[in-house]
């Protein structure tokens, strides 16, 4: 996942969901510390970040890399996004593990994700349907996999993870970076019409790094700020942020006329969007309060795009599982939700019936005075 929530206060603590760990003696666990990058990892706080290059150490092949990945996860979703539009699990072999939603292990991350397992029927979460084995190596956990990249890992357990099979380590484990890097890493041995797509188009890079700076802030992880507030006044001075970037957001999509949230072209905006937006009301609204509004009543642009992505891209339906959206939220965050009851709605997970004439569409925005404020102060 993504590896830290930035600007979060340090008051807040969070759980394991978006912060990766560190590496130690790499050259003696793989034999290939001579050969790596200095920039795959720079010391104990920093995480993986191997590119896959034709002229270094990751270089592309068929059948190579594998990659872990939790369904639940909004930011394994833009790895596995990618993997599927790049169609990189049928061009360059890149097949996939998928951890179970819960239980994630102790307050302190501990044991971590787990994988299907044949010993585990009845253990807690038993065999979960849409999650598989450890395709590779037949473990019980994520931890495994980490520490067989390195045996003194001292890190969190996170997804997603890119795998050298070749090297027997990781590439890399940060989502920003799989993100963009998928989108070409297999160029080379992908069809033309497949290699052409791209996410980041040149005459949009300016406006897509703009927005995507604030949309990681103080939406991707704006809601997580809200939601794991240790009290009611941090609370109340987070939860702004997620809906001052949904008020922006829908008025840049109205103004760019559809389909896509920048206009005809699909863009990382719109993968970094989505990836938020589908969790948001079936869960960020009860489970981290961000109750301010509602993605299908008070956003009607954003609401039409969303089932636009859904209903008419497979590489979004096929890459979305609402239930273990659901349970992973409600099922793993004791602290928020100590029953782990899960909600049934909101019904139906999306709605259907999209608008492609988007010149009919009102836009909607929240107008709380704290809301607008923190608008306001958004580039």
């Amino acid at each position: 996942m993504l590896r830290r929530l930035t600007a979060i206060t340090s008051q807040i603590r969070l759980p394991n969901v978006a912060t990766t760990g560190t590496i130690r003696n790499m050259a003696s666990s793989t034999g290939s510390g001579s050969s790596m990058p200095s920039d795959w990892h720079k010391g104990p706080d920093d995480s993986f970040h191997g590119k896959i290059t034709s002229d270094g150490p990751f270089q592309p092949e068929i059948g190579r890399y594998h990659i872990f990945i939790g369904t639940f996860c909004p930011f394994a979703h833009r790895a596995n996004f990618i993997r599927k539009l790049k169609q990189l699990d049928r061009y360059a072999g890149i097949d996939v593990s998928i951890v179970k939603p819960y239980p994630k292990g102790d307050s302190n991350g501990w044991p971590g994700w787990r994988f299907n397992h044949p010993d585990e029927k009845d253990e807690p979460g038993g065999i979960y349907d849409g999650s598989t084995e450890d395709q590779l190596f037949g473990s019980r956990f994520m931890h495994d996999i980490y520490f067989k990249a390195d045996k003194d890992y001292k890190g969190r357990y996170s997804v997603p993870v890119l795998w050298d099979k070749k090297l027997n380590t990781i590439v890399n484990n940060e989502s920003h970076e799989l993100l963009r890097d998928l989108q070409t890493a297999f160029n080379d041995l992908l069809p033309k019409d497949v290699a052409n797509l791209t996410l980041y188009p040149e005459e949009l890079r300016n406006d897509i790094d703009r927005i995507a700076e604030w949309m990681q802030a103080d939406l991707n992880t704006g809601v997580y700020k809200a939601g794991f507030a240790p009290n009611q006044e941090i609370y109340n001075q987070k939860v702004p942020g997620p809906f001052a970037c949904l008020n922006k957001l829908e008025a840049i999509a109205h103004s760019n006329g559809g389909p896509y949230l920048l206009g005809k072209k699909l863009t990382e905006i719109d993968v970094r969007a989505y990836a938020t937006l589908i969790r948001f009301d079936p869960v960020y609204v009860q489970h981290f309060k961000c109750n301010l509004g509602i993605i299908r009543y008070n956003y009607p642009v954003l609401n039409n795009w969303l089932k636009h992505m859904y209903w008419d891209h497979e590489a979004f339906k096929s890459t979305t599982d609402f239930r273990q959206i659901k349970e992973n939220y409600t099922k793993s965050h004791y602290d928020v939700n100590p029953k782990a009851i899960t909600p049934l709605g909101p019904y139906p997970d999306i709605e259907g019936n999209y608008e492609s004439d988007w010149s009919k569409l009102k836009p909607g925005r929240i107008d709380m005075p704290e809301v607008v404020e923190w608008e306001k102060k958004l580039p």
